[in-house]
């Protein structure tokens, strides 16, 4: 098998041309970190989880990302915890088998968080109806909380139409987990991010630890999110509502939940700090350490910001070794300002792009302003590209886009590898390290060093690299008109896109 693997990785010409000895050359044998890395782990703040490499596999298709998360809940003893932005109107495969799950498992305990705008928006079946029923045969095992943006506060609360509403911000963090399972991603819950929407898949088994803090997350947001109830004549409290189906309070009525901030960035810092002082200080140099990183700019809270810009500093500064090779996705490529810099201030580093093609862009075909919004992802591309071509930078960072019939594209994170090493590090989650990423949703990603000796995982990480990059080619993006109300709309709401 492992020779497999590393006859699957070909790494395809980096931005600058450079002869790239054979693989199994390059790899060194030693079963610490990589050299470019070495010395990187301890500058970082968050807490931290070994995990041995063989308990780690990456996912490639929406039909397995599916098939696993079925198979999770059909074997789950004790708990299932979900989080994600909602629950697809179509997706009663899916609740069935939640459904099936707590009837067979009389102790099992369900805990779900999504997005309130988004699960509560007018139509037939929104998540808090599908989820409702839930409730109502299961009330004591089954914990639905929906998270509310605080950005979107007074008049403009009740003015913004529901399709426009998660523009102030969305919880955005994706976790699917049993027991002591855990699947992290940036799909959703929806039939399109199961058949034919790309994104990534990282499917973690026997990590006790890891679940746990995935399942404290979830808590922690759920004590200053809305609750989910089934119908009922009993009084709400304020800041309540009630639905023919279902109602939803809200828990902590001496905090109003336009003013939160507080609360959540305290919550928030003190989940970090209890495990930060719990995890070993010394790394095991044969497993796999994540990072776990919270990204909440209206909560004070930059883990995924500050780690970035140690990990550019770290990898830029002049080393005798190979060049460092970054390969960055976003479905939504607004790159943020600040990890804008990082990439056009960082010389001795290579970096290249894939983005989402405006055909492959979710929005694409959307009715009203929504359909300009891949136009406006056009000019955000234009205007990077040419900051990189002011920044003498043209030879060291590559834009691709990415294209397929019939697909769109989601996928999101970061690689790390040399001209002739597999990737050494990754960052994967929810984050689309663009500017509503950083400034306005919630997200939770990791930050994962490998091991030079776990050549297996690595070079699945190659060969999840060249997955993506196998429906791309070069931007296209300079030759595309944008029109001048896309600009105006960009100018006004640019930092929601």
């Amino acid at each position: 098998m492992l020779s497999r693997s590393v006859r699957l990785f070909r790494r395809v010409p980096s931005p600058k041309t450079r002869s790239k000895p054979s693989i199994s050359r390059c790899i060194s044998t030693g079963s610490n970190l990589h050299p470019l890395i070495q010395g990187f782990a301890g500058k970082l703040q968050q807490p931290k989880f070994s995990v041995a490499p063989d308990e780690i596999r990456i996912l490639e298709k929406p039909t397995q990302f599916y098939s696993q998360l079925i198979d999770m809940i059909r074997r789950a003893q004790t708990r299932i915890f979900i989080s994600s932005l909602y629950l697809g109107s179509s997706e009663s495969e899916l609740v069935s088998a939640l459904t099936e799950a707590l009837i067979r498992r009389p102790e099992l305990q369900i805990h779900m968080l999504f997005d309130l705008n988004r699960s509560t928006r007018p139509g037939p079946q929104s998540t808090a109806k599908l989820l409702a029923p839930l409730l109502a045969q299961f009330q004591d095992r089954v914990h639905v909380s929906f998270f509310r943006s605080p950005s979107l506060r007074g008049i403009l609360a009740s003015l913004v139409p529901p399709r426009f509403n998660e523009g102030w911000g969305t919880w955005h963090a994706k976790i699917y987990g049993v027991d002591d399972e855990v699947m992290i991603s940036g799909a959703n819950l929806n039939k399109s991010y199961f058949t034919d929407r790309q994104d990534r898949y990282i499917h973690f088994t026997e990590q006790r630890h890891l679940s746990q803090y995935c399942l404290d997350f979830i808590k922690t947001v759920s004590g200053f999110s809305f609750k989910l109830h089934p119908p009922s004549g009993a009084s709400l409290g304020p800041y309540s509502t009630r639905e023919s189906v279902y109602g939803i309070s809200w828990p902590t009525p001496e905090i109003h939940p336009h003013h939160i901030h507080n609360t959540a960035e305290l919550a928030l810092s003190a989940l970090q700090n209890t495990y930060r002082e719990t995890t070993p200080e010394r790394l095991d140099p044969h497993k796999v350490t994540m990072f776990p990183l919270i990204q909440a700019g209206q909560f004070n809270i930059r883990d995924e910001e500050t780690s970035l810009k140690l990990l550019f500093e770290h990898l830029n500064a002049p080393n005798s070794g190979p060049r460092p090779l970054v390969d960055l996705t976003s479905g939504y490529f607004g790159l943020y300002k600040e990890y804008q810099d990082l990439i056009l201030q960082s010389a001795n580093i290579d970096c290249r792009i894939v983005a989402a093609s405006p055909r492959a862009n979710g929005f694409y075909g959307s009715r009203g302003v929504s359909g300009r919004i891949p136009e406006g992802y056009t000019l955000l591309e234009q205007r990077f590209m040419g900051a990189v071509q002011r920044a003498g930078r043209s030879s060291g960072v590559q834009l691709n886009e990415w294209e397929r019939d019939g697909w769109t594209y989601h996928a999101k994170g970061i690689w790390l590898s040399t001209a002739c090493d597999p990737p050494m590090l990754t960052l994967f989650g929810s984050t689309n390290l663009n500017s509503r990423s950083a400034h306005i949703d919630t997200e939770l990603s990791f930050l994962m060093l490998v091991p030079e000796a776990a050549l297996e995982l690595r070079c699945q990480l190659g060969n999840e690299v060249e997955n993506l990059r196998s429906h791309s080619s070069a931007w296209k993006g300079a030759q595309r008109p944008v029109r001048l109300g896309t600009k105006a709309l960009v100018g006004l709401v640019g930092g929601m896109l």
